[in-house]
């Protein structure tokens, strides 16, 4: 079972209705046994990266000491940029730091927030693309970015006047900047082959 943690900000709803469009179960839930239990963790979201690691509130060391041993997990959008060191957004927070990198603004320059569906080329090493071919669009909602120095993790990206890294990969811990709940049959097949991640590796 999938658990998206319900932590109060926008969009994970729509996330468990993905899951569901496609049959794969998930729940919605911020309950200390569910996550313990839970074949992989969601991390989805619509807000500032403040007010979301906040909302996390004392599930935050719970997801760490999990995800620490092995357990799957997904970030979404801001759930995505949660997943690295710390973020400028607002100023200066600490994020989860699984990843090593920082969010910062995207460039002066380009359109902010950069909105809408823009092309991700997809390396052939990256779990969550698997099937998916070379490249493909997703939809896209954000003002902030990450800024990446972690290299033991694989990144996915898409042109945005400079290489915006759009997906992460790194052992157990995957993210997406791009909607894949937002991104029609190419960001189910992401969400799909993520629960095939976690039922794998709950066999």
């Amino acid at each position: 079972m999938i658990v998206v943690i319900d932590y109060d900000v926008g969009n994970v709803k729509s996330v468990c209705n993905a899951f569901d469009y496609i049959g794969c179960k998930s729940t919605l839930s911020r309950e200390i046994q569910d996550i313990e239990y839970a074949s992989g963790l969601v991390l989805p979201g619509v807000a500032a990266f403040g007010y979301a690691m906040n909302a996390l509130g004392d599930l935050t060391e719970l997801i760490k000491t999990v995800v620490n041993n092995g357990k799957p997990i997904l970030g979404i959008c801001v759930g995505y940029q949660l997943l690295f060191d710390r973020s400028c957004e607002h100023g200066d927070n600490e994020g989860l730091g699984f990843i090593k990198g920082n969010v910062v603004n995207i460039p002066q320059g380009r359109t902010i927030p950069h909105m809408g569906w823009n092309s991700v080329e997809l390396p052939e090493d990256m779990d969550l693309f698997e099937g998916l071919g070379k490249a493909k669009h997703f939809y896209f909602a954000h003002s902030y970015y990450s800024l990446v120095s972690d290299t033991n993790a694989k990144f996915a990206f898409t042109d945005y006047g400079f290489e915006l890294p759009a997906a992460v990969q790194k052992a157990n811990v995957y993210g997406t900047q791009f909607h894949p709940e937002k991104s029609g049959p190419n960001g189910l097949a992401v969400l799909k082959n993520f629960y095939n991640i976690c039922e794998k590796g709950n066999a």
